[in-house]
């Protein structure tokens, strides 16, 4: 209990995507459906100004498993929130979510206002990987200089693989979202959790004015 009260934002977060899964599980497909439909943020519902689907459509999972989804989200946004605080963990996933969201989608607006083939405006938009990949970014490249180095590279190789492969906008936003975890871990907003937290775990040795009467050597005589 002591840990959750360290992991407000973490604890609220998985809270309500484990209640909206079990509501989610109670309904029936045509249900689900409609409640994904609804909640999707999409062009068509930015565009009517149903702002609000930008946050609502992270209280879902989708694409993964649910219970994998969810604990990834677990121990990602967990572990950001431990090392920075509830308001810089949690202010990365959402900015990462909400940010990735507006870049594809405005990409799949211009590519209507273009009429060119595939842009699509009532396209299904749900999930926590845009948040996810863009704390998860985040959490490498403030790491030591060599998780830093191949596990950024890393997740890049393994995001570009599933886009060449599927080709879909999400994969593409993916992308996106990692390279927003890589920019906000440049800010000085974060870097200034991560000096004060390294420190708190190795605190500079005493300097010859800060030592004991008994560490002193006497120089005057008597």
């Amino acid at each position: 209990m002591k840990r959750l009260r360290r992991l407000p934002a973490t604890t609220v977060y998985v809270g309500l995507l484990l209640a909206t899964a079990g509501w989610m599980a109670s309904q029936s497909v045509r249900e689900q459906n409609r409640f994904i439909r609804h909640n999707s943020s999409n062009v068509h519902h930015l565009e009517v100004g149903k702002w609000w689907t930008l946050f609502t459509s992270a209280l879902m999972v989708d694409g993964v498993p649910i219970l994998l989804g969810i604990g990834a989200v677990a121990a990602v946004l967990g572990l950001a929130e431990w090392r920075w605080g509830t308001l810089r963990g949690f202010g990365i996933f959402l900015f990462g979510h909400v940010v990735a969201t507006l870049l594809t989608e405005g990409a799949m607006w211009l590519m209507k206002l273009a009429h060119l083939p595939g842009a699509l405006s009532r396209a299904r938009d749900v999930g926590i990987s845009y948040g996810l990949v863009a704390t998860a970014s985040c959490l490498l490249a403030l790491s030591g200089r060599r998780v830093r180095r191949y596990g950024v590279l890393a997740l890049a190789a393994l995001l570009t693989v599933a886009w060449i492969i599927n080709q879909e906008l999400a994969d593409a936003g993916h992308l996106v979202a990692l390279g927003l975890g890589v920019l906000g871990a440049r800010t000085p907003w974060l870097r200034s959790a991560v000096r004060r937290r390294s420190t708190q775990k190795d605190p500079s040795p005493a300097t010859p004015a800060e030592a004991t009467p008994s560490q002193h050597v006497c120089l005057t005589k008597n």
